[in-house]
């Protein structure tokens, strides 16, 4: 399709005089339209489209109507029957009245060509642009960011009905693109294990019932494999994605065949849930839990400005695969936000963000002051004998020695890197020393080695043990505690625009889903300022009201 990139039409003047017959107090998309105009144009998606063939929808309506669509939750028909029949909808996108609306499925198309083109992020970036033009975003020098788990659009499902269905999908992709090949090297029982949805209340009870299907489901695999794998077939076979799933799948779940003879992998030796597949349709979908929450799916990270006397827009969406650590992320949100210049000085985020790194690199390599506990000591001196805790031991810089609590200089001092990469630093003392201290028992387990440390390197040591002195002082309480007000944003998310719950297939989908949801709450909370609406107090239950206050 063709775009040809045109002026944005004004609002048609039968369409402006029934609007606000209907809407004399205004609504949302009225006064978004008064306010911030058309929010896109086409020319910010010219690069999407060819400059040849049949006319394109106006990108700029499109883009509009997917984040219209995520203020209010609705499905493409829903949302493409709203353009056809609601009057505010036809407002904000310049439409006459008689317009007929257009086919749903350009959505699927519009959203496809996005995350083609990588112009996801333009989405969020643009109505900012216009926010800061307008003078609505008063303030960034403070935000907060947390996260959230999303379950992947799939359905959940257990090791055996993993094998039935990626076994499954593999028949269904090689039945559409070599139904003649299959037909032949196919056997008859496939068809009474794998003619239609694997569901696990169809399968055996009992556990040795169980291991022999899926030790039968394993030969069958393997079977097929080896034939899709044979000299006389066609390569191009192996390369469909539904049989690559299945040589992976095989892989992970089973040992290699012996004697014709398959048998399921322990748990042991299963791989890790990073890498591990769960469902042959959404590769990246994987297993990850988080306190007690478990889940198949992803993790997004809403970063939003939490000063006062400002409303309290997103500024950023991450989303990551579920097993991604939130430290992971701290890095990629400063960058994106230092391009974006909508830096914080201070960011707000939970212990689960806050390293010994982070701390001292937020700092120097984008002047952020990162404002969040750090853990505190875990090891068993801390807790029974603290005094002899690391922290407790006094480090030299200079001469690159440690003093324990008995006034003992360490005899070892190495620089290392640990398995992710960072510097940290080993001590080791004298045999010697910790040998004949009478505090051995109270300082180290170890029965002949003796007393060692693993620490930071200076500039992180010292800032790390500052923020374990500081973190419980009523200052910075006051000022951590403004982060618990994200909780609010992601709970507006799930109930308006199913944040929790992805619609789409993979990774990229997902945050393109995050990205459109991120633009139509900043337009709820603009819409909200607007009409003086206060943010909402937190909520309590009657009991907790009767609760005495201290003080």
């Amino acid at each position: 399709m063709s775009l040809h990139p045109k002026a944005i039409p004004p609002v048609p003047e039968e369409t402006s005089r029934v609007a606000r017959a209907a809407f004399p107090k205004g609504n949302i998309y009225l006064k978004i339209r008064d306010t911030l105009g058309s929010i896109y144009v086409d020319e910010d998606f010219a690069d999407l489209f060819s400059v040849k063939g049949q006319p394109a929808q106006s990108p700029w309506r499109l883009a509009l109507i997917c984040v219209m669509q995520y203020i209010e939750n609705l499905s493409d028909r829903q949302a493409a029957d709203a353009v056809r029949g609601r009057i505010d909808w036809k407002y904000a996108l310049s439409l006459p009245l008689e317009h007929s609306g257009f086919d749903f499925s350009l959505l699927s198309e519009f959203r496809k060509r996005l995350i083609e083109g990588g112009s996801e992020e333009l989405l969020l970036n643009r109505i900012l642009e216009q926010l800061r033009e307008k003078e609505l975003i008063k303030g960034h020098k403070r935000q907060r960011t947390d996260s959230t788990h999303i379950l992947a659009a799939i359905r959940p499902l257990n090791r055996l009905e993993t094998l039935g269905e990626t076994f499954r999908a593999a028949l269904n992709s090689l039945a559409v693109a070599a139904p003649d090949w299959l037909a032949k090297r196919l056997k008859k029982d496939w068809f009474d294990r794998y003619g239609r949805r694997v569901e696990n209340y169809r399968l055996p009870k009992l556990n040795p019932e169980r291991e022999a299907l899926g030790n039968q489901m394993g030969e069958d695999g393997f079977r097929l494999l080896k034939k899709i794998y044979a000299l006389n077939t066609p390569e191009w076979l192996r390369y469909l994605p539904a049989v690559e799933i299945l040589r992976i799948v095989w892989v992970q779940q089973f040992y290699a065949p012996i004697d014709g003879k398959v048998k399921w992998r322990s748990p042991k030796d299963m791989p890790p849930s990073t890498i591990a597949i769960h469902s042959p349709y959404d590769v990246e979908a994987h297993y990850s839990s988080k306190r007690s929450v478990n889940w198949v799916g992803y993790k997004a990270h809403i970063t939003e400005i939490c000063d006062e006397e400002s409303p309290h827009f997103i500024t950023h969406v991450h989303t990551t695969l579920s097993t991604v650590t939130d430290e992971a992320v701290v890095e990629p949100i400063h960058f994106s936000l230092s391009e974006k210049s909508l830096k914080p000085e201070e960011h707000l985020m939970d212990l689960g963000y806050v390293t010994a790194g982070h701390l001292v690199s937020s700092q120097e390599n984008y002047g952020v002051e990162l404002i969040g506990p750090v853990w505190s000591d875990p090891s068993w001196q801390a807790k029974h004998h603290p005094k002899f805790a690391s922290s407790n031991f006094q480090i030299d810089w200079s001469k690159q020695v440690a003093v324990c609590p008995r006034g003992h200089q360490s005899k070892g001092w190495i620089n290392k890197s640990d398995k992710k990469g960072q510097s940290i630093i080993h001590v080791r003392f004298s045999q010697y020393d910790c040998g004949i201290c009478p505090s051995r028992s109270r300082c180290t387990r170890a029965k002949t080695e003796p007393r060692s440390l693993t620490i930071h390197t200076k500039q992180e040591y010292i800032t790390f043990h500052h923020r374990r002195q500081t973190q419980n002082t009523p200052e910075f309480l006051t000022t951590y505690n403004q982060r618990a007000g994200i909780e609010g944003t992601i709970s507006q998310g799930v109930r308006r625009s199913g944040l929790r719950q992805s619609r789409y297939i993979g990774l990229a989908k997902t945050h393109l889903q995050h990205i459109f949801m991120a633009v139509g709450l900043n337009l709820c909370r603009l819409d909200a300022w607007l009409n003086g609406v206060p943010l909402a107090p937190s909520r309590y239950s009657r009991f907790m009201t009767l609760k005495p206050k201290t003080g």
